[in-house]
């Protein structure tokens, strides 16, 4: 799976042809031809044929060894969404189970949403629900972020931060709770350079300086444990395992430390034949060297939920310093490397039996449709996902011996409400180890956990809420006070929406009539009005959705009237002085004698592309196209042309605020503002923010004559060293 190959197709269908047999590699092959012609003329940023990149990602799969149809998706995941061709069409040419995969990796191209952050949880919760049916839609997803992630150095650095954000908060996660380990660090290391390229590069430079002498030591530490195996005729395989370069920086930025202090650079791989074989060599190597105490893991008894099985020590070396040691067989190793991949590798003749045990563990998976079902909107759901799915883990056990699994930092209330709603419902203390704890108290991997519960209980109290850790106790909770108060929530979720309403300029009585109300209930589903007001109440649904499905008609009738009398409006602009339109140096086309001022919102200046609105007894505020606080329907009834006037802009300053990140160095901000003065710029304000990864961010306000002006300042800051981005920001 090396980074740096571009594959071509025929290389593509080779390496599908050392593990599928004729019929299902021209199955591929048909796919590829389908992809190459629906995306022909279509082109990559970096200008690249766009096909290249679904040859890239069918490539990754087929290093997976996917069965045909996830391969053929791998070709097919980007032509639904980016050509012509519909689902029908794959469907009709490869079958439904390609068109499902092909599905699930698509975007939701054709709603329109309130901002990217809403559209981007809504991709996120179809990609997961599709997911949780079928496991190999993340698959393909995970190889499309991969060979995204490996040329995104041809993208803005703002989406560079934006996709490596994402990438790092949730696909290395998934890719790590799936055991996709060859993956997951490369989805990290990627995403490190472009969010904090200062310590990457720092961090890879200190690695190359140590190299020489770490891998002396490599080599007389695996030549004296092979000379040990050897002696009991054990069959092995030893190697040296190079430390991540984000798992060091995580290292260094979690625990404090300098590079020079983290001596597990560098791990030992043994791979045997058998799994006795590995406690064998636990054994050989604790004899050898001493072990350090507490640094000894099971996971062969204990497997990791994403299947991973192996045994982990750590010694004290031959030259006094820690050691890490893994041991595990080889098809341990193959399940390390590529998890979940690992049992979908296409075999023919698969048994009913190794699919059945493949569901029961993933039943933890499930869990996505549970959130589906529990949470109102999507980045509630998201949010949902990155608690309990993608926090670390803690393994707790009951009192009969089965083990639980939980997010770090879970309490005895996610304990309960894990095991059944009404032991969540009814508890009332709880025991750890046969001591009575309080439900705050945070558990510990190996925990023995005693739920205490009286049939008398009153049910969980609202602090609950503020204890659970996971989103499945919360929304469990959620749950009780939903069904216990709904009388309360009602008369919330009532007043909640006349409200909306009033604010909204429009008479209740006029709205809220029987008939336009049931139209409403209808809309969203709910039983009665009441139903309706309870999921105000609770959250379920906001007060704002319905309140604009209730005004909807009289909205467009207003928005109609609004349309008409524009006209009007200017007519009624034109009584206003002039006094301040000099100042602003914007006219109105074709209008003079006008009250205009620049909206604050998004401080227009000379060269930006412009717009006026008409303000209700305030004349006309300027605001740049692109502002958001005018795209809406009530605002663009009121828009109207206006232009800079030539001869005043360049006597004028108006003021313009920058964002600026960097490394955080000494000497930064000194640098920048000697930068600003030679420019001949007056600053207004500066302040400046630096956090945990040493990333300085720097906000000023400047005065400028026009755009080329800002240009000139804006160049000028980049010319720094270890500056990242300058932009102009909206207020």
């Amino acid at each position: 799976m090396a980074n740096d190959q571009v594959l071509t197709a025929e290389q593509v269908i080779d390496r599908t042809k050392k593990y599928l047999n004729d019929e299902n590699a021209n199955f591929v092959r048909r796919a590829y031809e389908f992809a190459k012609h629906s995306h022909r003329e279509q082109y990559r940023k970096s200008g690249e044929p766009y096909i290249i990149h679904p040859i890239q990602v069918a490539g990754i799969l087929a290093d997976l060894e996917m069965d045909p149809s996830t391969v053929a998706a791998g070709f097919l995941h980007d032509v639904v969404e980016d050509t012509d061709v519909t689902l029908k069409d794959i469907e009709d040419a490869f079958g439904k189970e390609v068109a499902m995969l092909v599905d699930g990796v698509t975007k939701l191209g054709k709603i329109k949403y309130k901002s990217q952050e809403e559209q981007q949880a809504e991709n996120h919760r179809k990609m997961f629900v599709a997911m949780a049916q079928d496991i190999r839609v993340i698959l393909i997803k995970l190889a499309d972020r991969l060979h995204n992630m490996r040329t995104l150095k041809h993208l803005p650095a703002e989406k560079q931060r934006r996709i490596s954000n994402e990438t790092l908060e949730i696909f290395a996660p998934l890719a790590h709770r799936l055991g996709i380990s060859k993956i997951k660090w490369e989805l990290e290391d990627t995403a490190l350079r472009y969010l904090n390229p200062q310590q990457y590069y720092r961090i890879v430079n200190l690695m190359k300086k140590k190299r020489a002498e770490r891998e002396q030591y490599l080599e007389d530490v695996i030549e004296e444990m092979k000379n040990s195996m050897n002696e009991v005729s054990i069959k092995n395989e030893i190697s040296g395992r190079p430390k991540h370069i984000y798992s060091i920086y995580r290292k260094m930025a979690i625990q404090n430390k300098q590079f020079n202090e983290i001596y597990d650079l560098l791990a030992v791989r043994i791979i045997v034949n058998s799994i006795k074989d590995c406690y064998a060599v636990l054994g050989i190597i604790h004899t050898c060297w001493k072990p350090m105490p507490g640094r000894f893991k099971d996971y062969i008894a204990m497997p990791k939920p994403n299947m991973y099985q192996s045994l982990h020590t750590t010694v004290i070396g031959p030259k006094g310093d820690p050691l890490e040691v893994q041991i595990r067989t080889s098809e341990m190793h193959k399940i390390a490397e590529f998890g979940i991949a690992a049992h979908w590798a296409y075999k023919e003749g698969k048994t009913v039996n190794e699919s059945a045990s493949l569901e029961e563990k993933l039943t933890w998976f499930r869990e996505i449709l549970e959130f589906q079902d529990d949470t109102a909107n999507a980045e509630e759901f998201m949010e949902s996902l990155k608690i309990d799915l993608f926090s670390d883990m803690v393994f707790v056990f009951t009192p009969k011996g089965d083990v639980i699994e939980l997010a770090s930092g879970s309490v005895p209330i996610d304990f309960a409400y894990r095991i059944h709603s009404e032991i969540g419902n009814k508890t009332i203390g709880a025991k750890v180890n046969g001591k009575m704890v309080t439900l705050d108290y945070k558990l510990k991997t190996g925990d023995i956990v005693e739920i205490l519960t009286s049939k008398h209980s009153y049910g969980p109290s609202q602090d609950w809420l503020k204890l659970a850790q996971t989103s499945q106790a919360k929304n469990k909770i959620r749950a009780f006070f939903k069904k216990q108060r709904r009388d309360e929530n009602v008369d919330k979720g009532r007043e909640m929406v006349e409200k909306e309403i009033r604010n909204m300029e429009f008479d209740l009585k006029e709205i809220l009539t029987p008939d336009n109300i049931k139209s409403v209930v209808e809309k969203f589903n709910f039983a009665n009005d009441e139903d309706m007001y309870a999921a105000v109440g609770y959250n379920g649904v906001t007060a704002l959705q319905v309140a604009n499905r209730l005004t909807e008609k009289w909205r467009k009738k207003r928005d109609l009237e609004q349309n008409t009398t524009i006209t009007n409006a200017v007519s009624e602009l034109k009584s206003f002085p002039a006094t301040k339109r000099r100042e602003s140096g914007v006219r109105v086309s074709g209008i003079d004698n006008l009250l205009i001022r620049l909206s604050r919102c998004c401080n227009p200046v000379p060269g930006d592309e412009i717009v006026g609105f008409i303000t209700k007894g305030r004349g006309v505020s300027v605001h740049r196209a692109d502002c958001t606080n005018i795209d809406t329907a009530d605002a663009q009834a009121r828009l109207i042309p206006v232009e800079w006037e030539t001869g005043l802009n360049d006597r004028k300053e108006y003021n313009v605020d920058i964002e600026i990140t960097g490394y955080d160095r000494r000497g930064l901000l000194n640098e920048v503002l000697q930068a600003v003065n030679e420019t001949k710029t007056n600053i207004s304000a500066v302040t400046g923010r630096s956090d945990r990864n040493k990333m300085a961010t720097i906000i000023m306000s400047i005065s400028i004559v026009n755009v080329s002006h800002l240009q000139k300042v804006v160049e000028r800051i980049k010319q720094i060293s270890e500056i990242y981005s300058v932009r102009r920001m909206m207020n």
